[in-house]
């Protein structure tokens, strides 16, 4: 099956604090065999950049409204007069606040949206197929094997696992 890899390299801003933010290198990427999920990969001054995963419909709710909760949230505002994208990313290691240029988030998710519409996503995993592929009647067994009764693996599942404690004289 052939998969489809959108990315878009763009600077956001670490913001330290009202008055001060710097600039960080980054990379938002999708893969239509993650269909579910974005990639945010933070190049920071390190040998290997940060890398934070998380739904790929909180991020596009977030461009309209704030949306999300624990580990994190993402809201639209407005930063000197240009429209953009907050993340709050919180993990043990710690806090950050990072400012995404709305416009160019957006057309990325755009293109994100016609490589795997909303609600398409589930069938780009092959769930429904390995479901059916897993529930098959099994080739052991024939028609003629069904009529003779379960087999003795079947035979497992018709017996109770927790047999009680009770005896057969318990009543008496």
């Amino acid at each position: 099956m052939h998969h489809t890899v959108v990315e878009r390299e763009l600077e956001l801003r670490l913001i330290l604090s009202p008055e001060r933010s710097i600039p960080v290198p980054a990379r938002l990427g999708y893969r239509s065999d993650d269909p579910f999920a974005v990639h945010v990969a933070f190049h920071i001054n390190s040998e290997h950049p940060v890398a934070w995963t998380f739904a790929r419909e909180l991020l596009v709710e977030g461009v309209f409204r704030p949306c999300g909760h624990g580990d994190v949230r993402v809201w639209p505002t407005k930063a000197e007069g240009r429209s953009v994208v907050l993340m709050a990313l919180s993990s043990p290691d710690g806090d950050a606040l990072l400012e995404a240029p709305a416009a160019q988030v957006s057309a990325w998710l755009e293109r994100t949206l016609r490589v795997v519409p909303p609600g398409s996503e589930a069938e780009q995993l092959g769930i429904d197929d390995a479901l059916a592929e897993l529930l098959a009647p099994s080739p052991r067994l024939s028609p003629s094997r069904e009529q003779a009764g379960p087999a003795p693996a079947d035979d497992a599942w018709l017996r109770d696992p927790w047999p009680g404690d009770e005896t057969e004289d318990a009543g008496e």
